[in-house]
């Protein structure tokens, strides 16, 4: 079976779009730019962003180079921001937000780059199981 559907969904072409977390218990965004880049993430009440809003949560994250070499992590205190500075070749960055983290009452999060970098998101940990074609657009 494919792990698409099964596993996780992808929005391959993410910054700035509002990833829903009603069919999903997590999105892990997966951030690029060689230079480095300061990436945000914020949560909405709905698809539209009614009430976006910095989300405050990511506590750690993990950078890398974006051709696969080991992970780092690294801890900060709570905030709504990642800073990777693309020195010594970490210039992919990857975060997980749950949706147990949104504020009540919102249900979707965006991460958005200040700069060119690129943004990924994988949601998982799927509510329901279906084949890739059976998935609903996420936006």
């Amino acid at each position: 079976m494919d792990g698409l559907g099964r596993v996780f969904n992808v929005i391959a072409v993410a910054d700035g779009v509002l990833v829903p977390l009603k069919d999903a218990t997590a999105v892990s965004f997966v951030c690029h730019l060689a230079a480095g880049d300061t990436y945000t993430v914020q949560e909405a009440q709905d698809a539209a962003g009614t009430g976006a809003q910095n989300l405050a949560v990511v506590d750690h994250f993990y950078d890398s180079t974006g051709a696969g070499s080991a992970w780092t992590e690294h801890t900060q205190t709570a905030a709504a921001t990642v800073v990777n500075d693309g020195t010594a070749g970490h210039d992919c960055s990857v975060f997980t937000i749950n949706a147990e983290e949104l504020s009540d009452g919102y249900t979707h999060v965006k991460c958005t780059s200040t700069s060119t970098g690129t943004v990924v998101a994988i949601l998982h940990d799927l509510a329901v199981q279906r084949t890739p074609q059976n998935l609903a657009a996420l936006v």
